[in-house]
């Protein structure tokens, strides 16, 4: 399902895919061992981390706070942003309208 959003998806996704590409260790979310992350072509890093932004866009959904390796993804619906943190760190966000 996802969470409400009043722009397009495909921009939502582009964004998203490049903030949850920020935390350093977000290949842990797919149970990745940092050694395999690194041998992967770059090719392959960027298909994961568009299925790690679909994942987590949908998973926020249900589950407004979500855990990416060292960060977290959450959405707030009072801003209508999805907020990607480390610790208490903003890294990035997407605007959802």
């Amino acid at each position: 399902m996802g969470v409400k959003h009043g722009r397009e998806y495909s921009e939502i996704h582009k964004e998203l895919t490049v903030a949850v590409g920020q935390i350093q260790d977000s290949y842990v979310f797919f149970e990745m061992e940092e050694e395999e992350w690194i041998q992967l072509p770059q090719e392959d890093k960027n298909e994961v981390m568009e299925a790690l932004a679909e994942d987590v866009f949908y998973g926020l959904g249900t589950n407004p706070v979500i855990t990416v390796g060292s960060g977290i993804v959450m959405h707030d619906p009072e801003t209508h942003r999805i907020n990607i943190l480390i610790g208490d760190t903003e890294l990035a966000f997407v605007t959802l309208v």
